[in-house]
């Protein structure tokens, strides 16, 4: 009798293992071929820069989801840290290293208290980060007074400005978090363990994994990622602004899921998660070119966060 565990065609396999990449292959051509102005270096060299901090925020957002989480509170901590880095730097007169010390550590605090509501809590992790979205908030507010905090000095606009070895900083900081992040998923036990918590966590905590640190550890990278993303978006635009990141959450969360992380954790990595922030990237880039009005940017975001999720389910079902 024939056997019926055939192996699956190679085009087949390759689509499934390197579908993100086409997509951006695709979406890069359709833009080249509607804009003259979309392969252009100095438009490419816009595309890395703005790219980049989502990439570093969206990194940090793909090892909560690894668990089966999320951290709805991304884009208000983005918000805090920067706008503590720049206070502390100019205001209370630390300077500009002190300054963005201390707000990196304001970050990764938040995420530690996220981490804290959710094991110690025993919130979801959707109503903790939700809740902690409109604390940051209405901390950076507070703290601003609503008004934008300039006068950061030039050692603060190179992070978001400079170049090392004619990389723009903000792409050589994605690097740095990139390998180490990616490092730290496949070769240490910690990554071993975040993917064990996300397939099933009932199971590893049997297994005698702290699936509670695993959980803490994971949203305190969250913290740490958004705030240095926010200490870059201040450098970027040289001021804090206290509406800074509004709904960057979204762009956080889409990345991950477009580069093929699942949302009912387990599945997934960092490589995707990048590759997904450049599709978000070169598709407002894109659009912006040909013209179309930002409300109708945001409908697309949706539309493919939409396809990206029910794409999610189908696998799910599937595996």
């Amino acid at each position: 009798m024939a056997s019926n565990n055939s192996k699956p065609s190679p085009i087949l396999e390759i689509l499934r293992r390197y579908s993100v990449f086409l997509i951006l292959i695709g979406i890069a051509a359709v833009f080249a071929f509607g804009s003259e102005r979309f392969l252009t270096a100095s438009n490419l060299l816009n595309i890395a820069l703005q790219t980049a901090i989502v990439a570093i925020v969206a990194i940090g957002m793909t090892f909560t989801i690894l668990t089966a989480g999320i951290d709805l509170s991304v884009g208000s901590v983005m918000a805090l840290s920067g706008a503590l880095a720049a206070g502390l730097a100019v205001r209370q007169g630390l300077g500009t290293f002190a300054g963005i010390g201390l707000a990196l550590l304001a970050g990764t605090a938040v995420g530690a208290v996220n981490g804290l509501l959710i094991v110690k809590g025993k919130m979801p992790p959707f109503v903790a980060t939700l809740a902690m979205l409109a604390v940051a908030r209405g901390l950076t507010l507070v703290y601003t007074d609503g008004r934008p905090i300039a006068g950061i000095d030039e050692n603060f606009i190179f992070l978001g400005n400079g170049t090392v070895l004619g990389l723009p900083m903000p792409v050589v900081l994605l690097l740095v978090v990139f390998i180490i992040a990616a490092t730290a998923l496949r070769y240490t036990r910690f990554g071993m363990y975040v993917y064990a918590t996300g397939g099933n966590e009932e199971t590893s905590r049997l297994a005698g994994i702290s699936t509670s640190w695993i959980t803490l550890l994971v949203y305190v990278i969250s913290g740490f990622t958004a705030a240095l993303g926010g200490v870059l978006l201040v450098a970027r635009l040289w001021s804090a602004q206290p509406n800074a990141a509004v709904g960057w959450e979204l762009d956080a969360i889409a990345a991950p899921v477009l580069g093929g992380v699942s949302l009912f954790g387990g599945v997934g990595g960092v490589a995707g998660t990048v590759v997904g922030a450049f599709i978000l990237g070169i598709l407002s880039n894109g659009l912006n070119l040909m013209g179309v009005a930002s409300f109708y940017q945001q409908v697309i975001k949706g539309v493919v966060l939409i396809l990206a999720i029910m794409l999610d389910l189908l696998t799910k079902r599937k595996r």
